[in-house]
C-alpha cells in the first residue's frame, strides 16, 4: 500500500471545535500525525500545519472528514513529495566565484582560449582540464519509467533527477538528466553520441525492451566511455549480491542450485547471463508463454541466446510449474503471479527473490512462512533488493580509473564486493543486503570495480591508492 506525508493548514475557530477533535477525526480516517507546527497563534483562533502520514487511498477521506468538522477551515492541503520537486531536485554551482575583472578573464575569455587550445593539441586533456572526468549522463527516452510505462521524457524527468541526486551524495559523481524527446533507436544513439564528449560515462535509464539492448550494445561498441543500462545490470548486479549470501544463509553453493528467473525482458536477461558468469549450472528463465527451453526457436535475439545455454533446462511448463522443486525464485514480472501453494512446492529452504513493483509476483505474507530467505523490491520489508547500491559506485570505480567500458568481471566484483560488506557475524535470513547508506558499499564497490578493470586492461588509468 502506497502512503504519502501531507501538510494540512488549518485554522481553528477556538470555540467551536478543539484539537483533540482534529486529531481524532485524522486518526478515524486513517492518518497518524507525525507534527504540529503553529503558523499564528490566537486566542479565538489559530493556524496550524499539521503533517500527517496517511494511505493513498484514504486521502480523499481524510480530508473530506476534516471540512466536515464545525469551526474548521481547511486553507491548504499540501504534498510534501510534491513540495520536494518544486523548481526541480538539483542545480548547477560553480567551483570557484567570479567576483572581479581578473577572474573574469581567467575563467572565460581571454584566459580560456589557452585552455581549449591545450585540450585541441591534446584531447586527452579534457580528463583534467573540465568536468569530463567526474560527469555522467543519466539519459532516458520515457518509455519505460519505473512502474508506470511509456509515460514521456517530461514526466521522466523526476527520476532522473532523483538519480542524479543519488549519484552525487552517495558517490560525489555529478550527474546530470538527459530526457531524450524520441523512440527511435537510431535517433537515440546517434543524440548520445553527439553529446557524449562532455561526459566521462553514459547511464542509461527507462528505456524500453528490446530497443535497450541495441542502444546499450551500440554505444559500447561506439563510444570509448563507459556505458551501463542501469534496469539490466543495476539490478542484476544487486541480485547476485543478494542471492550469494542467501546462499550462504542456506548453505547452498550456487553451482548446484536450480533457479528459476521470470520475467526475460531487460532486467531478466541481465540477471540470466550475471547467474551463468557466477557458475550455474541448472536455469529456467519464464517468460509470459512458459519457460525459455534447451534448443528452442524464439523470436528475440536475447530469448535465442538463453534457448543456445547448456545450461538452460530443456523441460518446458508454465511459471507454476517449472517452479517445483527450485531452489531459488528471481521475479523481475509483475504482481501476484503465485501463491503460497507454488512456493510450498519448492525444495527445502528455498529462496524467493520477488522483485515486482509496486506488488511482487507473491505476497510477502504468503510467501514468507514457507521460504526461508524472502527479499523484494520494497523498502517496507527486509531484504530491499535495490539498485541504488550498485550505480554510484560502478561509476565511482569506472571515472576513477577511466575505464573504457563495464564490463561482465567488473559487474561480478561489484556484486561480491557488496555481499562482503554484510559480515558472517550480521548474515542471517533478514539481512542479505546492505542499506543504500551503508558508506562501506560505494568504497567496496570501486575498489572491486578498479582492480577487475585494471585486470581486464579496460583501466587508462590507476588512482594513485592502487599504485
Amino acid at each position: 500500500m502506497a502512503f504519502n506525508s501531507l501538510i494540512l493548514r488549518l485554522e481553528l475557530v477556538h470555540s467551536k471545535v478543539n484539537f483533540g477533535d482534529v486529531a481524532s477525526t485524522i486518526s478515524r480516517a486513517g492518518g497518524d500525525i507525525t507534527s504540529i507546527d503553529v503558523i499564528r497563534p490566537g486566542q479565538d483562533s489559530s493556524v496550524r500545519d499539521i503533517t500527517v502520514h496517511v494511505a493513498e487511498v484514504a486521502e480523499t477521506s481524510l480530508i473530506e472528514s476534516l471540512k466536515s468538522l464545525a469551526g474548521i477551515q481547511l486553507i491548504n492541503v499540501s504534498d510534501r513529495t510534491f513540495l520536494a520537486h518544486l523548481g526541480g531536485k538539483i542545480s548547477i554551482q560553480p567551483n570557484l566565484p567570479i567576483k572581479n575583472r581578473d577572474d573574469l578573464s581567467r575563467v572565460y575569455t581571454p584566459g580560456v582560449a589557452r585552455v581549449c587550445m591545450s585540450i585541441h593539441e591534446n584531447p586527452k586533456k579534457a580528463y583534467s582540464l573540465t568536468i569530463k572526468r567526474n560527469t555522467v549522463a543519466v539519459v532516458t527516452d520515457g518509455t519505460a519509467v519505473l512502474g508506470l510505462g511509456d509515460i514521456g521524457p517530461h514526466a521522466a524527468a523526476p527520476v532522473m533527477e532523483g538519480k542524479a541526486m543519488l549519484f552525487k551524495q552517495l558517490a560525489g559523481v555529478d550527474a546530470f538528466p538527459i530526457c531524450l524527446d524520441t523512440k527511435d533507436t537510431e535517433e537515440i544513439i546517434r543524440t548520445i553520441k553527439a553529446i557524449s564528449p562532455i561526459f566521462g560515462g553514459i547511464n542509461l535509464e527507462d528505456i524500453s525492451s528490446p530497443r535497450c539492448f541495441e542502444v546499450e550494445t551500440r554505444l559500447a561498441e561506439e563510444l570509448d566511455i563507459p556505458v551501463f543500462h542501469d534496469d539490466q545490470h543495476g539490478t542484476a548486479v544487486v541480485v547476485i549480491a543478494g542471492l550469494l549470501n542467501a546462499l550462504k544463509v542456506v548453505g547452498k553453493r550456487i553451482e548446484n542450485v536450480r533457479i528459476v528467473v521470470n520475467g526475460i525482458g531487460a532486467a531478466g536477461v541481465s540477471i540470466c547471463k550475471m547467474l551463468l558468469a557466477a557458475g550455474v549450472s541448472r536455469l529456467v528463465p519464464v517468460d509470459r508463454d512458459g519457460a525459455i527451453v534447451r534448443g528452442g526457436s524464439y523470436p528475440y535475439p536475447m530469448w535465442q541466446w538463453l534457448a543456445d545455454q547448456p545450461q538452460v533446462e530443456s523441460q518446458s511448463g508454465t511459471l507454476k510449474e517449472v517452479i517445483r522443486d527450485a531452489d531459488v525464485f528471481i521475479g523481475v514480472s509483475r504482481g501476484n503471479l503465485l501463491n503460497a501453494s507454488d512456493v510450498k512446492g519448492m525444495a527445502v529452504d528455498s529462496i524467493v527473490f520477488a522483485m515486482a513493483n509496486p506488488q511482487p509476483e507473491i505476497a510477502p505474507e504468503q510467501a514468507i512462512p514457507h521460504v526461508r530467505v524472502f527479499a523484494t523490491g520494497r523498502s517496507d520489508y527486509p531484504n530491499q533488493i535495490n539498485n541504488v547500491l550498485v550505480f554510484p559506485g560502478i561509476f565511482r570505480g569506472a571515472l576513477d580509473c577511466r575505464a573504457r567500458h563495464i564490463n561482465e568481471p567488473m559487474k561480478l566484483a561489484a556484486a561480491r564486493a557488496i555481499a562482503s560488506v554484510v559480515s558472517e557475524r550480521e548474515l542471517n535470513e533478514q539481512y542479505i543486503i546492505p542499506s543504500i547508506f551503508n558508506e562501506q558499499v560505494v568504497t567496496e564497490v570501486r575498489k572491486s570495480v578498479i582492480e577487475a578493470a585494471i585486470l581486464t586492461g579496460t583501466a587508462r588509468r590507476i588512482p594513485k591508492d592502487f599504485r
